[in-house]
């Protein structure tokens, strides 16, 4: 794959025929748009950027929101043709047509090497003054795991406010929830007929901060909950539960709004009001939910965060749910931390007992009347061929066959809870939930609403086989609590984005894994944990699985190394992350793929997986400064009237082209041509500053991947009092005829400097592209 490449002219066509084609079909539709204006073009007879917008563009009830601080621009909602005449504006840089996201859905914070007393929980002050800013369905404040019970005073810098709104006042937010608005213009435009009419259905939502959803309410109290005793999930899980960062202040910004997605204006005026409002870190467990990445400067996400960042705020963000595929990661840009999903040393055992009487194991967090000791008839409605009756979707199952019997339904297509609602609804008595090739192995607990339990891809094959064969096939489900010390852990979860990323294999994506497989956090109190609309059990806590959950656990990360280390940046922050994340599992092995059995990669996990034991002392850092990012968006092509879509001022790229790999990332890719015989090779520079011991010595130590050679200079570096930050440079050599390409199409080793007390690790990555 070769580098995105784009002049502004031609993006500038490009966005105008996206805009134009719809006019053949109905130009009075109304949807919303996104502007990208040159901020310094303003009249002066213009008081605000409002009033030219809504004297020169387009009339002031068509604006949905004015951006000015991550983006400088406005969103409206227009006619085709409307969008289509402002964009020839020549102060118009670019458009794009508002899109809709969608959300990627303890003792998560011990697994992650925490501990109370000492390390990082301790000096950092459980990441006391620092704000999290939370991108989600809102959130549910009552909860116990945020209480402001003996924090200080909200932080000085703070300058938000608490947006009230139906059932959300001013006494909702404390000194632990010290911030909280919602948005809903982008969303509201795109709902109803031509774009008008509301878009918030007031029977299931609320139009305020408030959480009818539960997913806001789970990551905002994964990442900063306090510590709320004798908690669980009806008896599963129990203990205390508590949030990366139980200090951390929380500001919600409500951009999700249940059932119906997020819509990117909202979510850049999120960006704009939460940089304003003086957040540390942003929390944005969303993304395009299709596996397929945009081009950083048509992805608001991408633009919102560059914003942040170059203002100093660390933009933590989920890898997305469409693993095990390759180059399914999203949100891949270089300035945001990209997250997937490992599991966690704590399980939720069942087992199905068939009339054979083999046991076969899955996982399930069914908490009602158990069927334990009896046996009931088996079926399984997907050996008709139907594809519909095998994944138990709605209306799908004949009662007269299924009624007294437990269920295998194949997973895929609707939600999992759901096809147990189906199961129950045509009388049977239980489910089983049996995996695809897709998911392999890979397993989640469910609170189901009738007896169920979940098995892997060969477990359900088994189980349908014997069913076919025995003449009266029978089953039953036992369900067996809570075990923690399950080994091996972490183990990479089947569902989490892989890479190499799809816009830029030169930079390593995802970035790292963290906890985000049955993670229990607080839940709101509308919804049941199924989130059916039948389920109407009240739970205070849940237990929910994804990248949306292991990305606040970094989220949480980061305001403990901030509150530990104000001075450091957002990229330091990462790189110490990154630097001393874990690649073996709890038995000291190669961490292994949850989809394959086999030993993954770092495709699939990046660096490795969280350790904040080690992340509060790195020995040193990979720093980045914007302009190495302007330089990176040069090197992969992007124009100056391009780039400045994202970074809001005028750039001018240099007449030697950058390579885009020199970014100061802490991890390493160099890609080589298929096509280049012989020997080929590379040199890409990187900058290390100590933020360890002043008079430091490391030497090198390279694990070159298999049939390549890998030569650092200098191998030993040696800092002082005046030497803070050293390059070094690292020469990958491939002879063409040697190497053979693995399973992911690519070559894993790593770098490490050593100075006897730190180990800071670089994963290398080696790969062919096809020109194109």
């Amino acid at each position: 794959m070769a580098s995105f490449s784009t002049t502004s002219s031609l993006l500038h066509h490009l966005i105008l025929v996206l805009i134009l084609v719809p006019l053949a079909f109905s130009d009075q539709t109304h949807k919303s748009y996104i502007f990208r204006v040159d901020y310094d073009a303003k009249p002066s007879i213009f008081p605000t950027h409002f009033h030219w917008y809504t004297s020169e563009f387009t009339d002031p009830t068509r604006i949905l929101h004015t951006y000015d601080t991550v983006f400088h621009g406005f969103s409206a909602s227009l006619t085709p043709s409307q969008a289509a005449r402002t964009l020839q504006h020549p102060s118009v840089l670019a458009s794009f047509e508002d899109r809709r996201r969608q959300l990627h859905t303890t003792r998560s914070p011990q697994f992650l090497g925490l501990r109370n007393q000492r390390g990082l929980w301790s000096e950092s002050d459980y990441g006391s003054d620092v704000i999290i800013g939370v991108f989600d369905t809102g959130i549910w404040p009552e909860r116990r795991s945020f209480s402001d019970l003996n924090i200080g005073p909200v932080p000085k810098n703070w300058k938000g406010i608490c947006q009230v709104g139906v059932k959300f006042s001013a006494k909702n937010c404390n000194k632990k929830i010290i911030g909280a608005r919602f948005f809903s213009k982008g969303h509201e435009a795109n709902e109803g007929f031509g774009g008008l009419g509301g878009g918030i259905n007031d029977t299931i939502e609320y139009k305020s901060p408030r959480d009818a959803d539960g997913h806001g309410t789970h990551t905002a109290s994964t990442a900063a909950g306090r510590y709320a005793f004798k908690a669980s999930f009806e008896g599963y899980a129990a203990g205390i539960a508590k949030g990366v960062a139980p200090k951390a202040r929380l500001a919600v910004y409500k951009v999700c709004w249940k059932s119906s997605g997020c819509f990117d204006s909202d979510i850049l005026a999120a960006f704009d009001a939460a940089v304003n409002d003086g957040v540390n870190v942003i929390s944005i467990s969303i993304g395009g939910g299709d596996g397929i990445s945009s081009p950083y400067y048509l992805d608001p996400i991408a633009i919102g965060s560059f914003g942040a960042v170059s203002r100093g705020v660390f933009v933590s963000s989920s890898a997305g749910n469409d693993g095990p595929n390759g180059m399914s990661v999203t949100n891949v840009a270089p300035w945001i931390m990209t997250v997937g999903a490992g599991t966690i040393d704590r399980n939720f055992p069942a087992d199905v007992i068939l009339g054979d009487g083999r046991k076969i194991s899955g996982v399930s967090l069914y908490s009602g009347l158990p069927i334990t000791g009896k046996m009931y008839p088996l079926v399984y409605p997907g050996k008709s061929g139907v594809l519909s009756a095998s994944l138990c979707m709605e209306n799908s199952l004949d009662p007269s066959e299924v009624k007294g019997k437990i269920v295998i339904c194949d997973r895929g297509n609707n939600p999992r809870v759901a096809k147990g609602l189906v199961v129950k609804k045509a009388g049977g008595i239980g489910m089983i939930l049996a995996n695809g090739i897709s998911n392999g192995e890979g397993l989640v607990g469910d609170a189901h609403l009738l007896p169920a339990c979940a098995v892997g891809s060969d477990e359900g094959d088994f189980i349908k086989g014997y069913t076919s064969a025995a003449v009266l096939p029978t089953a039953s489900i036992s369900f067996g609590g809570t075990i923690i010390g399950i080994k091996p852990a972490p183990v990479v979860a089947s569902f989490s984005g892989r890479g190499p990323s799809g816009m830029n294999p030169e930079i390593l994506k995802p970035d790292i894994i963290a906890p985000g497989v049955n993670i229990l956090a607080s839940w709101t109190d509308v919804v049941g944990p199924t989130g059916l609309d039948s389920d109407t059990r009240k739970t205070e806590f849940n237990i929910l699985s994804g990248t949306s959950m292991s990305c606040p656990h970094v989220s949480g990360a980061a305001a403990l190394l901030k509150s530990a280390h104000p001075d450091w940046s957002a990229a330091a922050i990462r790189s110490a992350m990154m630097t001393t994340a874990n690649i073996l599992n709890n038995m000291l092995h190669p961490m292994t793929d949850e989809a394959t059995g086999k030993a993954s990669t770092p495709y699939d996990f990046g660096a490795g997986h969280l350790n904040l034991d080690r992340a509060m002392d790195p020995g040193l850092v990979y720093d980045v400064v914007n302009s190495d990012y302007v330089s990176f968006l040069c090197a992969i092509g992007y124009g100056p009237k391009t780039i400045q879509v994202i970074t809001r001022s005028p750039v001018n790229c240099p007449m030697k082209k950058p390579m885009a790999e020199n970014l100061n990332y802490p991890s390493i890719a160099a890609s080589f041509s298929s096509s280049s015989m012989g020997v080929a090779s590379k040199t890409l520079m990187r900058t290390v500053t100590n933020v360890g011991d002043a008079n430091a010595v490391y030497k090198v130590k390279v694990d070159a991947p298999k049939g390549t050679t890998v030569v650092v200079k200098p191998g030993k570096l040696v800092f002082t009092e005046r030497i803070r930050k050293l390059n070094y440079f690292v020469t990958v050599k491939v002879v063409r005829k040697n190497i053979v390409m693995g399973d992911a199409g690519a070559l894993f080793g790593s770098l490490s400097w050593m100075d006897g007390k730190h180990v800071v690790r670089s994963p290398i990555v080696v790969t062919q592209i096809d020109p194109l």
